[in-house]
């Protein structure tokens, strides 16, 4: 592996984190709702998993759903069920009052990490970027550094989304519109679930 094909992958990988997706829509709703710790807890969450569909990647899982088709077709099911169920969790709590309680840790970033779990597409993209970046038959050594750097990119950028959205400013007006911005980001969140269920099997995509 040389600098350069990190570099690659580093700019690629940038680019799919920055895309609106339901990861990035479900990291913004939790820091305004609950506050800048809440949605660094939940952007680790997304995170883990997003390292270990890398990690998948690189052992060679993606191979699994070329070979078994109807594996593919069952976890895009499931993964785009969940986003639907977010969906409309997130638009009937968007009128009710917003929940004050702190909420435990472990529940962020367990909703953050079942986020990123129920979408194959994430392993599928990541593993298209690697086939394409890297050459077959990384040494442990190699591929423990792309699993590192995937990982800290997202912390990262994670964790200055929610400190930027974590500002009592921002929260206010946050609150002031907090249906219309709840309602929106669930018809977004939906979108993306019903493309996920609704894409062909062997199209691959951020």
């Amino acid at each position: 592996m040389t600098l350069e094909q990190l570099i690659a992958f580093n700019l690629v990988l940038f680019a799919a984190v920055l895309s609106p997706g339901p990861a990035v829509l479900v990291a913004v709703q939790t820091t305004l709702a609950n506050g800048r710790r809440a949605g660094i807890v939940t952007g680790a969450g997304l995170a883990t998993v997003a390292a270990l569909w890398t990690l998948a990647a690189l052992l060679g899982v993606d191979i699994v759903f070329t070979a078994f088709p109807w594996a593919y077709t069952a976890a895009k099911t499931i993964g785009a069920a969940y986003l639907l169920w977010i969906a409309v969790k997130m638009w009937r709590g968007a009128s009710e009052p917003l929940e004050l309680q702190p909420r435990r840790r472990l529940s962020g970033f367990r909703r953050g990490a079942l986020v990123n779990l129920l979408n194959p597409k994430s392993m599928l993209f990541a593993g298209a970027v690697l086939v394409v970046v890297f050459p077959p038959g990384l040494a442990p050594l190699d591929m423990t550094i792309v699993i590192a750097n995937h990982l800290a990119v997202e912390l990262l950028f994670y964790s200055v989304l929610a400190t930027a959205l974590g500002s009592r400013g921002v929260a206010a007006r946050y609150l002031r519109a907090r249906g219309w911005i709840d309602r929106t980001a669930a018809a977004a969140i939906a979108a993306l679930g019903l493309r996920l269920l609704f894409d062909r099997p062997g199209r691959v995509s951020d």
